[in-house]
């Protein structure tokens, strides 16, 4: 088969394959590819073979058949990083060239050649309201989801079917988000491209993001969770659990993981230093104030209408 290699127009030959063991073979032999190439010193690098690398896997992150990460239940934290898919983008970031991506004179832009915007349809079944929203291309978002402007999805991010991204909402590099995820307005998913062992953030199925919320450095929030207004998840903030007596961080081998079904909201602790104490002083530090129940899901149900 042929694939649309970006920009530029070409189109670069794939094995005509099924979606079976030739399918896990060519995906096998694109990671070799893209380790071999990303490897290589910029004076000696073959630009031809890593570029068809390059959009070759651009094709498969566009399909959702290769993600950033996976779910693994060999894996503590349930997930494992596909180093090697991030550095494929980097290796993308390093081929391309500086164009003129402009729509007129009015509306400028310049970016990398190797990441234009991703090519949708109706066919797609993806709801993107007008209004100045991007999806760069290397992204997957599945049918159903619902993109309210101006919202920003990067390369390498997967969004799930049925989720809906709102106004002025972030989806970084190689964010992994679930099915049937709300990601209110202002929210900000970290991406997490370098070092390209680390975790990218994510959100698993059914977890009400809230407006305003932050999350960064790789942190799991596991599914069914809701992340009150204004939460900010990082790997240096611990996060107490009232309902259960614990306190969840990062570590030098894990993420930090928001437990499933949590209810999360913003909170603060005390410092203990005499100065702190003189002066009333805390820190940010977000709170597990219950865990979802009944009421909890009526409160945050999504209005099917609006889809």
């Amino acid at each position: 088969m042929w694939i649309l290699g970006g920009a530029s127009g070409e189109y670069f030959a794939v094995p005509e394959t099924d979606f079976s063991f030739s399918r896990h073979f060519t995906i096998v032999a694109l990671k070799e590819q893209i380790e071999f190439h990303f490897s290589q010193d910029s004076k000696s690098l073959d630009r031809a073979g890593a570029l068809r690398a390059f959009h070759e896997l651009k094709f498969f992150l566009n399909g959702g058949e290769v993600r950033a990460a996976y779910r693994s239940s060999d894996s503590p934290s349930g997930w494992v990083v596909n180093d090697w898919v991030k550095k494929g983008i980097l290796l993308g970031f390093r081929l391309g060239e500086l164009t003129d991506l402009s729509i007129n004179d009015q509306f400028q832009f310049f970016d990398k050649s190797t990441y234009p915007l991703k090519r949708l349809s109706t066919d797609h079944q993806v709801r993107l309201a007008p209004g100045g929203s991007s999806i760069r291309d290397g992204a997957f978002v599945g049918r159903n989801v619902v993109i309210m402007p101006p919202a920003y999805i990067n390369v390498g991010a997967f969004v799930d079917e049925g989720t809906m991204i709102d106004s002025h909402a972030l989806v970084g590099s190689c964010a992994q988000i679930g099915k049937r995820v709300h990601i209110s307005a202002a929210a900000q998913i970290g991406g997490v491209l370098e070092p390209v062992d680390a975790f990218p953030v994510i959100i698993e199925d059914d977890v009400l993001v809230c407006g305003n919320c932050g999350i960064y450095e790789g942190t799991i929030v596991k599914r069914r969770a809701v992340l009150g207004s204004g939460v900010i998840l990082t790997g240096s903030t611990p996060v107490y659990d009232l309902a259960k007596s614990g306190v969840y961080r990062k570590k030098s081998d894990k993420p930090l993981v928001i437990p499933e079904g949590a209810v999360v909201v913003p909170g603060s602790r005390a410092i203990d230093s005499p100065f702190a104490k003189k002066h009333g002083l805390s820190v940010a530090a977000p709170v597990i104030i219950k865990y979802r129940d009944e009421g909890t899901d009526a409160a945050t149900a999504l209005e099917e209408s609006l889809r």
